[in-house]
């Protein structure tokens, strides 16, 4: 409502060609007519999604195109274009039964396509943890608007006012980056990459991508033209980087390790996570082979997972096993009869 363009699509209800563009033949003149979707109707705007986890994966494979390259490419019935998609994505998404399990990642508990999910920007946990207080204002809230005369809060700022503002800025406000400016982004980004410390971390967890660092640009840019500056100074920087680390790195932060690990977001594994997994299936590997087991004699699962967990100081997670497992079929060590339960070493 504040923004000068912007457009509300569904998930659900959204399709492939709904986000960019459809080629319809003209009932008049019967030629082929492009039809532009709600990504390229937004540019320069911006476009919210709702529900997009319920979003099928060939609708939300054309948001690829447009949150990298900000353009909308189509050849559809001799028709090749190149639609401009300068547009802001701000979605939503639910967890996976409507349940955020802390012990997962981000892309675990939402079941989003990791290459995706690392275009955001900005990514925000919103959890519903319990607040006495909190909850007591929301629910004084909600009560109040089914009485008689519902109190309805004011708005401070007069809307019309914020969209005209908005619109301004956008259209007359073109912020450049100074020197001092320059130089923070770069510190900040070494500093993210180096894990928060002054020691690099060689061969450890990536805490930053360069698309950390283009976010943090855009960021620093958007709060300068909030000013309606034309530069960006240091405090627009430091508040892009607080802002980066107090929304997306947080989403990216290793459960187990207490680190930020942006893997997590840009493969959908932790490394910690991939570290695990990979001396479990050598552990695993190696109980096999040292069993004594004959090639071709079926043996219980059960039985070989829990002389695994013997062999563990720590409780093994049966999603970990399952994937241990899952490796050794692929790579044609073991044959796995799910329905009987048993594996077979080849």
């Amino acid at each position: 409502r504040i923004s000068p363009r912007g457009i509300y699509t569904s998930g659900k209800g959204s399709s492939a060609v709904g986000l960019t563009a459809s080629i319809n033949r003209d009932p008049e003149t019967k030629e082929l007519v492009m039809e532009s979707g709600a990504v390229v109707l937004s540019d320069l705007g911006i476009c919210a999604i709702d529900e997009f986890d319920k979003m099928s994966d060939a609708t939300r494979a054309v948001l690829h195109e447009a949150m990298e390259q900000q353009t909308i490419s189509i050849a559809k019935a001799g028709i090749v274009a190149t639609l401009n998609a300068r547009t802001s994505i701000l979605a939503s998404a639910n967890p996976v039964n409507s349940r955020y399990d802390p012990k997962l990642t981000v892309v675990e508990n939402i079941q989003l396509p990791p290459t995706l999910l690392s275009r955001f920007d900005l990514i925000y946990l919103i959890l519903d943890q319990p607040d006495r207080e909190a909850d007591r204002r929301l629910a004084q809230h909600l009560v109040s608007l089914f009485l008689e005369n519902p109190v309805l809060p004011k708005a401070q700022v007069d809307e019309r006012f914020v969209r005209d503002y908005v619109a301004y800025a956008k259209a007359k406000i073109d912020p450049e980056i100074s020197d001092q400016a320059r130089d923070e982004l770069i510190e900040a980004y070494v500093r993210m990459r180096g894990g928060n410390s002054l020691r690099a971390r060689r061969g450890k967890s990536i805490t930053a991508t360069p698309r950390q660092l283009e976010g943090m640009i855009r960021l620093s840019e958007a709060l300068a033209r909030m000013r309606l500056d034309n530069h960006v100074n240091s405090q627009d920087v430091h508040e892009a980087v607080r802002l980066m680390q107090v929304a997306t790195l947080a989403a990216a932060t290793d459960k187990n390790t207490g680190m930020v690990d942006m893997n997590a977001i840009a493969t959908g594994q932790s490394d910690s996570r991939r570290t695990n997994l990979l001396y479990l299936t050598n552990e695993f590997k190696t109980l096999i082979e040292s069993s004594g087991i004959p090639r071709g004699t079926p043996t219980s699962l059960a039985d070989m997972l829990a002389k695994l967990q013997e062999q563990s100081d720590v409780p093994i997670e049966q999603p970990l096993l399952l994937e241990a497992v899952q490796i050794l079929v692929d790579d044609d060590i073991i044959v796995h009869n799910t329905r009987a339960g048993t594996i077979t070493r080849r």
